[in-house]
């Protein structure tokens, strides 16, 4: 195994763990905590109860333009602008479902890209989010895998894509009239757990109730991940009860060897005892993500060994049909075979879906995020 240092696309099998070094993003009020703010506030010059209504400002009223903040010193607010730069830029936005979904093309300050994407459902709305510029992990059938690692996100940059989809359902832009985010998914670019310490601070800012952060519920975080099995471990640790979700794709090491490279780092036993020992210490399911591919990993005897691997714990297993991706050889299963691969996991008493594939006409679907102009 070979770890790249640069940038560029990875040869197959190449891991990257470490981003390369690039010039890092300025703080904003997001990446701090309350107490930093605070200092922050006072390293201004300011009273450090302002810290907590520039939190309200930009976590409750989603407003981050010092001078709309009318009840802050005229005088200080041209001040307070330095702890709101302008860390994502809108380059496109893509609709589908009746514009129900929605997929924003955004520019960082170093003209890394990426790609966030808001679901909205009848009972819900989901942001789902990037937590670096490209991905190091080389998964060969997404596509995001595939562009090879730019740069991890900072922790601000990762809220600010879930503070913009909230300003669009606050304002009314999707339609069902106005709404708020509940769920957050870190499944847009990246592998989450590589870019460990900006997603924890990120997901502490989602679910810290005002002034701390947006105050959403911990249940409505999902992180996901190919299988870091230390870092598996520090999450747990961590005292947050998000959803693990468990990027396994193929039951068995030989063929997972090929699909999901970290595989040859921590094998499928190591990397479900790294989730089992999650869902026992956070009393929290843990969803398995299996990418459905046409006649390489949808056979009844692999819903079988799937089915024994996973029975009996506290787990569901989340079918995803494989979303096209421009130049892949491969593509979704047969029906008829994901229906047959359902009915070995119930078989085996495993609860078991097939995901949605919301935002696969405009690549905003699992795997198919490419942050292309």
């Amino acid at each position: 195994m070979s770890t790249a240092s640069q940038p560029g696309t990875p040869t197959p099998g190449q891991l990257t763990f470490v981003a390369p070094r690039r010039a890092k993003p300025a703080r904003h009020l997001a990446d701090l905590t309350m107490a930093e703010r605070r200092a922050a506030v006072a390293e201004l010059g300011e009273k450090p109860f302002r810290a907590d209504q520039l939190s309200r400002h930009y976590f409750e009223r989603l407003t981050a333009d010092p001078s709309l903040m009318t009840d802050l010193p005229a005088a200080a607010r041209d001040r307070f602008a330095a702890l709101f730069p302008t860390l994502l830029t809108p380059v496109r936005e893509l609709t589908t479902d009746g514009g129900t979904t929605r997929k924003t093309l955004w520019r960082l300050f170093d003209g890394a890209l990426v790609e966030s994407v808001l679901m909205r459902y009848p009972d819900r709305a989901t942001m789902c989010v990037s937590s670096q510029a490209g991905c190091g992990m080389n998964c060969p059938f997404c596509a995001t895998g595939q562009a090879g690692l730019t740069r991890n996100m900072s922790t601000a940059e990762i809220v600010e894509q879930v503070v913009a989809g909230a300003r669009t359902l606050a304002a009314g832009e999707v339609p069902g009239g106005p709404g708020r985010v509940s769920n957050v998914v870190f499944m847009g670019m990246g592998e989450p757990l590589a870019n460990y310490r900006a997603v924890v601070g990120a997901v502490r800012r989602l679910v810290e109730p005002a002034p701390g952060g947006l105050g959403i519920s911990a249940r409505g975080v999902t992180v996901s991940t190919v299988g870091l099995v230390p870092a598996i471990g520090k999450l747990a640790d961590e005292g947050l009860p998000v959803t693990l979700a468990l990027s396994l794709h193929a039951p068995d090491d030989e063929l997972r060897d090929t699909l999901v490279p970290i595989n040859t780092r921590w094998k499928v036993g190591e990397v479900l005892d790294a989730a089992w020992d999650y869902a026992a210490r956070t009393k929290r399911r843990v969803s398995i993500e299996y990418a459905l591919i046409k006649d390489v990993n949808d056979q009844e005897w692999r819903a079988d060994l799937l089915g024994k691997l996973v029975r009996n714990k506290l787990v569901h297993v989340n079918l995803i049909p494989l979303n096209p991706t421009p130049g892949s050889k491969w593509t979704a299963s047969r029906p008829e075979d994901e229906r047959a691969f359902v009915r070995r996991l119930q078989f085996h008493g495993v609860p078991v879906t097939v995901r949605d594939t919301r935002g696969r006409e405009i690549d905003g679907a699992c795997g198919q995020l490419a942050a292309a102009e």
